[in-house]
C-alpha cells in the first residue's frame, strides 16, 4: 500500500503544480503587492506600506457594501438555482416522448455567453421599452412603467432573475446525473412498502445525491460570489452602488483609478473570505449528507 502511495502521489506532482502555478503564484503576488501603495499619488512607483491597504480596507464603507451586495445575491440566486435546479432534473428524469430534445434546449441558457445574455436581458427590464413592463401593463398590473434597472431592489433582483435563468440548467444537469445513477429498483421496493412519492424523494433520492448537490452548491457558489459580467452589463455596479459586487469594485479600484496596491488587499481579503465561505459550506453539507445516509430504508 505504501508503494501504491508513493506512486500515486508521484502521479499528482504535475497536476498539484500547474493549480499551484494557476492559483497560488497569482494571490502570492497579489499579496506582495498588497503590502505596498501604489497609485496616481506615488506616480505609480511602488511604496512599500507594509497593512496600510489592509487598515484602509477595515474603514471603507463601499467596500463593505459590495461584500454584503455579494453575498445577498450569492445567498440568493443559489438557492433559487438549487430549488429549480433539482425541480427540472427531476422532470428531465422521468421517461417521455422527446425526452432528448428537452434536454438539449434546457441548456440552451448556459451555452449563451453571459455578456450577451445579460445585454438581451437589460433590454429585457428597460423600463420604456422592456417586454417585462410591456407585459404586466396589458395583464393590467401596472399603469406605469416601472425602473427595473434604476430602483436599489428592484435592479438586485433583476440580477438574479437573469442569473437564475442562466445558470439553473447546468445545477440541474449535474443533478440528472445523480438521479440517473439511482436504482429503480429502491423505488419499487419503497412503494411496495407503502411510501408516498415524496417519502421517496426524502429518503431515496435527496440522501444519494448529496454528492451530486455539493459539488453543484460549490461550483455555483464560487461562480456566483466572482460574478463580473452579467453585473457589468446589466447595471455597472449601480444606482448608486446597490448591485456593485466586490468583483466590480475591484476592477474599479485597479482599472479606473489605477489604485493597485489597495486593488490587490481586496483581491487577498476576497479570496480568503471566499475560501473560508466554501470550506464552511463543504463542512456542513457533508455533515448533512452523512446524517441523511440513515434516511435509507
Amino acid at each position: 500500500m505504501k508503494e501504491e502511495n508513493k506512486t500515486g502521489w508521484l502521479m499528482l506532482i504535475p497536476a498539484l503544480a500547474v493549480l499551484a502555478f494557476v492559483f497560488a503564484y497569482p494571490i502570492g503576488r497579489a499579496f506582495w503587492l498588497s503590502l505596498f501603495t501604489e497609485n496616481l499619488g506615488t506616480q505609480l512607483q511602488p511604496v512599500f506600506s507594509g497593512l496600510t491597504n489592509y487598515i484602509r480596507m477595515a474603514g471603507d464603507g463601499r467596500f463593505w457594501q459590495s461584500m454584503w451586495n455579494t453575498w445577498v445575491f450569492t445567498g440568493v440566486s443559489v438557492f433559487l438555482e438549487l430549488v429549480l435546479g433539482m425541480v427540472v432534473a427531476l422532470v428531465l428524469n422521468q421517461a417521455f416522448f422527446g425526452r432528448g430534445t428537452v434536454r438539449t434546449i434546457s441548456m440552451i441558457p448556459w451555452a449563451l455567453p453571459t455578456a450577451i445574455m445579460g445585454l438581451a436581458w437589460a433590454w429585457i427590464f428597460n423600463d420604456q421599452y422592456g417586454v417585462v413592463n410591456d407585459i404586466l401593463q396589458r395583464l393590467g398590473i401596472i399603469n406605469v412603467e416601472i425602473n427595473w434597472l434604476g430602483d436599489p431592489t428592484l435592479a438586485m433582483i433583476a440580477l438574479i432573475v437573469a442569473d437564475v435563468w442562466k445558470t439553473t440548467p447546468f445545477i440541474s444537469i449535474i443533478l440528472l446525473a445523480g438521479l440517473q445513477s439511482i436504482p429503480k429498483d429502491l423505488y419499487e421496493a419503497h412503494s411496495l412498502d407503502g411510501a408516498s412519492p415524496w417519502q421517496s424523494f426524502y429518503q431515496i433520492t435527496l440522501p444519494l445525491i448529496m454528492p451530486q448537490v455539493l459539488i453543484a452548491l460549490l461550483f455555483r457558489f464560487a461562480q456566483a460570489f466572482g460574478i463580473f459580467d452579467l453585473v457589468q452589463v446589466m447595471t455597472g455596479g449601480g444606482p448608486a452602488g446597490a448591485t456593485e459586487t466586490v468583483s466590480i469594485y475591484i476592477y474599479s479600484t485597479v482599472m479606473r483609478y489605477l489604485d493597485f496596491g489597495y486593488g490587490a488587499a481586496l483581491v487577498v481579503i476576497t479570496f480568503l473570505l471566499l475560501i473560508a465561505a466554501v470550506a464552511l459550506t463543504a463542512l456542513l453539507l457533508n455533515q448533512v449528507r452523512k446524517s441523511g445516509q440513515g434516511s435509507l430504508f
